[in-house]
C-alpha cells in the first residue's frame, strides 16, 4: 500500500476506533457529545485481506475476504472493505483527483461490510456495515443490531452516527428501543 493511502486509511482506523471512546455509557437518551474523536493519521497502519483488487477506470480499491486494519490500538475487521477515490474527470482543480496505483490517492469514502468488529483498548463495537465519508467526516455503523460495548457496559441500537468535527453521536433504534446496560462501579472515578 503507498504511503498516501497508508495515511488516509489510517485516518479510518482512528477515527472508527474513536466510535467507542469517550463518554458513551455516560450520556442519557439516544444522543451524545463524545469526547476525544478526532481524525489522527500518525501511526503506521497495517492492512490484510485475502484478495485486492484495484479497478483504477472506476476509481476504487476493494479488499475482500478477513480484512483487518491495524493502528496502533485500534482493530478493524470485516469481510470486505471498499475504498472510493476522489475521480476529477470534470476538471475541478480544487478536488485532488487520484489512484490507488499511483501514490497520489485521495479517498472520498470507504465502506466496510459482512460482520464489521472495531475494538479500540477496552471498547467494542459490532455491526453489519460501516461507512465513513472524508468530506463531510461522518461516521456509520448500522446492521440489525450495532452494539457499542466497554467492559460490561453495552449500548444497543441498529445505527451508529458520529460526527467527527463535533463528536456529536446519535444511536438509533430503527423502530425498536435503543437499550442501554451499565454495570454499577464501572465508571471511572475522577
Amino acid at each position: 500500500m503507498l504511503r498516501s493511502d497508508s495515511m488516509r486509511l489510517a485516518a479510518l482506523a482512528s477515527a472508527l476506533s474513536l466510535v467507542v471512546a469517550g463518554s458513551a455509557f455516560a450520556q442519557s437518551g439516544g444522543t451524545g457529545t463524545m469526547s476525544g474523536l478526532k481524525l489522527a493519521g500518525d501511526q503506521p497502519i497495517e492492512i490484510e485481506s485475502d484478495k485486492l483488487e484495484v479497478r483504477e477506470n472506476e476509481s476504487l480499491a476493494i479488499f475482500t475476504g478477513n480484512v483487518q486494519v491495524i493502528q496502533g490500538p485500534t482493530l478493524l475487521k470485516a469481510g470486505s472493505m471498499d475504498v472510493y477515490y476522489v475521480n476529477d474527470k470534470g476538471g475541478n482543480a480544487d478536488a485532488a483527483a487520484g489512484s490507488a496505483t499511483t501514490g497520489t490517492a485521495n479517498i472520498d469514502r470507504l465502506e466496510v461490510r459482512d460482520k464489521v468488529y472495531i475494538k479500540s483498548d477496552t471498547q467494542v463495537a459490532t455491526g453489519d456495515r460501516g461507512t465513513f465519508d472524508m468530506k463531510t467526516e461522518v461516521l456509520v455503523l448500522s446492521g440489525d443490531k450495532v452494539v457499542l460495548s466497554d467492559g460490561d457496559n453495552v449500548l444497543t441500537g441498529c445505527k451508529l452516527t458520529v460526527q467527527m468535527k463535533t463528536g456529536l453521536a446519535q444511536v438509533e433504534a430503527c423502530g425498536k428501543r435503543v437499550m442501554m446496560s451499565i454495570s454499577p462501579g464501572s465508571q471511572k472515578k475522577p
